[in-house]
């Protein structure tokens, strides 16, 4: 059996709307490194979008897992709940940043624990409206894409959304969108299209996911954490792709100075087994009834083992001070690669979630096509990457926290390689 074959196979039985980016067809994969069913050998930097921080089959989640399944895989932990749902809780409760007694909601997906979050502040608020970003990724579900600040391919076709949500500028000073300008835009929105008074709730991202890596600043979250006090509203701090160690803190929330009322977790929560997450201030998280919360699969045993085993691993092998090891490595070497690249207009590291934005030097145009081919050239180089950015001109990298300083560097190889190769 060949990839392609294969990928032949796929197309006769899965829609077309679920893509793919790669047609390469994994058979084993361990750390950062990736086999095919060819047994061609892949740099994963991409971590299955910065889902396997801990890395690909690590010995230690596995085992944890196995013990489980020895004992029992399903019970529904609104029935017959276990030990391992509540110690999950009882350790996240206390690495989510604030000093807030805080509680939490298990559930399956990122767009889940989304949609449960602004379910809750809904029902803490006793109002309606939500606002997000644009430029924000929240999910895929029919609330989460109404939140999702970028059309295609998300929204396109889908509509229409749930009413009250509305979307301002997330701040970006490379593209000329100041502080000032995205909180102004917040109080425009108030006098023109919704009354503060009426708002459930503020969602945003700490880092742009999907929008392209960029960094909320503090003085904005700050920002933000004075309009909610204000007016009464939750904000809700979308991490599910920064969290877990990623951005050189267990959450990058602690880069911004701020407590949010709710903080959205999934992707790196478990090592890869489907699990997600809210975790907010405790007389928030007990505003919904009971029943209103959760799902058959929220908090299976085999992701609340797994979860509990991903965050020894972060501690006791510092994952955090790695993922700054990992970023301070990426931007030394693409910033060297920037000065015979021109266009490379920006390089992005918070920890090790990265990122490299292509753009023409001369009229500053996003550089859509090369960035296409810089993501089909890796694969033709043993390197796995991933695009993102409302434009279309951002590759992120995500190798697995755990990466090894030799595989990481020959990735890198792989890449200048391509980009190099691509840019002539």
């Amino acid at each position: 059996m060949t990839n392609q074959q294969l990928h032949e196979r796929r197309a006769q039985v899965i829609a077309q709307g679920m893509g793919a980016m790669y047609p390469l067809y994994v058979e084993k994969a361990e750390n950062a490194l990736v086999w095919d069913i060819e047994g061609n050998r892949y740099i994963d930097f991409a971590a299955g979008i910065a889902v396997t921080n801990t890395g690909h089959s690590n010995p230690r989640i596995t085992e944890a897992v196995k013990a489980q399944l020895d004992n029992f895989s399903h019970t529904c932990a609104m029935v017959t709940p276990y030990a391992s749902f509540v110690k999950l809780a009882e350790k996240l409760t206390k690495v989510a940043p604030g000093e807030s007694e805080k509680k939490a909601v298990f559930l399956t997906t990122g767009a889940e624990a989304v949609e449960n979050a602004v379910k809750v502040a809904r029902a803490h608020t006793g109002r309606s409206g939500v606002i997000a970003f644009k430029g924000g990724f929240h999910g895929r579900t029919n609330m989460t894409m109404g939140l999702t600040g970028k059309i295609a391919p998300y929204k396109t076709g889908f509509g229409p959304f749930p009413n009250d949500i509305f979307h301002v500028p997330y701040p970006n000073a490379y593209h000329g969108v100041s502080i000032e300008q995205s909180l102004q835009a917040l109080e425009d929105l108030f006098a023109c299209d919704i009354e503060a008074s009426r708002v459930a709730a503020i969602i945003f991202e700490p880092v742009q996911g999907e929008g392209g890596f960029y960094q909320a600043p503090a003085e904005f979250a700050q920002g933000l954490r004075d309009v909610c006090d204000k007016h009464g509203i939750m904000l809700i701090a979308d991490e599910i792709q920064t969290g877990f160690a990623r951005t050189g803190k267990m959450f990058a929330t602690e880069y911004l100075g701020i407590e949010p009322d709710m903080l959205t977790m999934a992707k790196g929560i478990a090592g890869g087994f489907p699990l997600s997450a809210v975790v907010g201030k405790a007389d928030v998280m007990d505003s919904a009834l009971p029943g209103g919360l959760g799902g058959t699969y929220a908090g299976s045993p085999l992701g609340c083992v797994a979860g509990l085993e991903v965050l020894n691993i972060i501690e006791e092998e510092d994952l955090c001070a790695k993922a700054m090891g990992i970023g301070e490595v990426v931007n030394a070497r693409m910033s060297e690669l920037q000065k015979s690249v021109p266009a490379i207009g920006d390089i992005r590291t918070i920890g090790a979630m990265m990122a490299i934005e292509f753009t023409d030097p001369v009229s500053g145009q996003p550089l859509q096509e090369m960035t296409k081919a810089v993501i089909g050239k890796a694969q033709e180089n043993g390197l796995i990457l991933l695009s993102c950015g409302v434009k279309a001109n951002v590759i992120r990298l995500l190798p697995p926290l755990t990466i090894e300083t030799e595989v990481l560097n020959e990735g890198l190889d792989k890449l200048e390689k391509v980009i190099l190769e691509v840019s002539k």
